[in-house]
């Protein structure tokens, strides 16, 4: 048994193996906001998933609110001064 609670064990999806390298990625500031991330043919490649794999690891960016897709040229990291376009961050002046 390990003396660590920190779940060495516990099986872990292909999709979050390539969302947390991405995600160390732009927290290490490899990519910044604006910079396109790599395709989802190069997820592939790089993390020997398939293309569904790499797609739901944007996915879960996307909706982590971390990169936003624009069809046909990519995903990009997300501004982190412009995350809030909820506009959570208004609901004081109503």
């Amino acid at each position: 048994m390990p003396d660590s609670p920190s779940e060495p064990y516990r099986p872990r999806a292909p999709y979050m193996r390539v969302r947390d390298a991405l995600i160390a990625d732009i927290e290490a500031g490899r990519y910044g906001p604006g910079d396109r991330i790599p395709s989802e043919s190069e997820l592939c490649a790089t993390h020997g998933v398939a293309p569904m794999t790499a797609r739901r690891a944007v996915r879960d960016l996307q909706a982590r609110g971390m990169v936003y897709t624009e069809w046909g040229r990519g995903s990009f990291v997300v501004d982190p001064a412009e995350e809030d376009r909820t506009g959570e961050g208004d609901q004081g002046d109503a």
